[in-house]
């Protein structure tokens, strides 16, 4: 029998997630027969990491160390066999300008964008924005919307810059803000190293943004598979999500976010997610179940590529 070890926790801001997805797919592996153990990590060291040695690792980590390729580097230091992108995807994935160069370069549109300076913004009072209001401000490497400001007018603007000024510890970056239908692409891998996408799910918050508090905390947001698009852009986003996840380096799973803008302009990519959630209400298993793979099928079919995946991804 397999043994399995998910990991949950981590250091990061998203730990309350990691440990709600890690227990779901602990679950899931063990109804699927698996000698499945939830261990909860802060940040392990190398020693601990070894340990893992005999097992297929299930990494169910969020954030800069968890997901953005500090514990990948770590495993694969020690040829632990585990779930997920390597650690070069996983720290170009983290850094959503980064995800936005790549997707530049493939053709694919995102919203303007660039890096807040700090001692641009050090002085909040008189700083002005580089990019048309409305704009959207949020630190380059965190997920599940932590530590966004939504910012329609400049007295938004200048409350957020107070945020980032105080929040010395990330590095903030401003897009501009596009309203429209909020869309996700789930991609897996199969058995020959490829990847496919799964069915798109719209997301649509009673309150008019995807936030933290829609995404965890609130029980009105309707969620979509196989939303209704225009001729051709369901094939399009997909074939996008896909190409993206390539040129990164992705293996095994990732979820990409898109907006498609209000106007019927193209969908527009915002930014790659290495290891989605796996809670009650995350996006990811709700593509996997729209395909038709319910979720201990889904830990099954990964723990099986991350078995015969090399260590080290070329």
């Amino acid at each position: 029998m397999m043994r399995v070890l998910v990991l949950g926790g981590g250091p990061d801001a998203e730990r309350e997630i990691s440990l709600k997805s890690s227990g779901a797919v602990h679950k899931a592996c063990l109804e699927s027969g698996f000698d499945a153990e939830l261990v909860i990590v802060d940040r392990p060291s190398m020693d601990d990491v070894r340990s893992w040695v005999d097992a297929v690792v299930f990494p169910v980590l969020h954030g800069r160390f968890g997901e953005g390729g500090e514990l990948q580097a770590m495993m694969e230091e020690a040829d632990i066999r585990f779930v997920g992108s390597g650690s070069r995807a996983g720290k170009l994935a983290m850094d959503k300008m980064g995800t936005k160069l790549a997707a530049a370069r493939l053709g694919i549109p995102t919203a303007s964008a660039a890096v807040l300076d700090p001692s641009d913004v050090s002085n909040s009072a008189h700083a002005v924005c580089p990019i048309a209001l409305p704009v959207v401000v949020k630190p380059v490497a965190d997920g599940s919307s932590v530590g966004l400001h939504l910012c329609d007018d400049e007295a938004q603007w200048k409350a957020a810059l107070n945020e980032v000024v105080a929040d010395a510890k990330r590095v903030y970056m401003i897009e501009q803000r596009i309203r429209g239908r909020e869309l996700t692409v789930g991609v897996i891998g199969d058995e020959s190293g490829g990847l496919r996408a799964l069915p798109i799910i719209e997301i649509a918050p009673k309150e008019g943004t995807y936030n933290f508090e829609a995404k965890y905390n609130r029980s009105d947001t309707v969620y979509t598979p196989n939303p209704r698009l225009g001729p051709g852009v369901t094939e399009k986003v997909q074939e996008q999500a896909v190409s993206l996840c390539k040129a990164i380096g992705v293996r095994h799973l990732a979820r990409v976010d898109f907006l498609a803008p209000s106007d019927g302009s193209e969908p527009m990519v915002l930014e790659v997610n290495t290891m989605p959630g796996f809670t009650a209400s995350s996006l990811y298993p709700m593509a996997s179940r729209a395909s038709g793979m319910e979720l201990p099928a889904l830990c099954t079919h990964l723990i099986h590529l991350a078995a015969h995946t090399a260590t080290v991804p070329h």
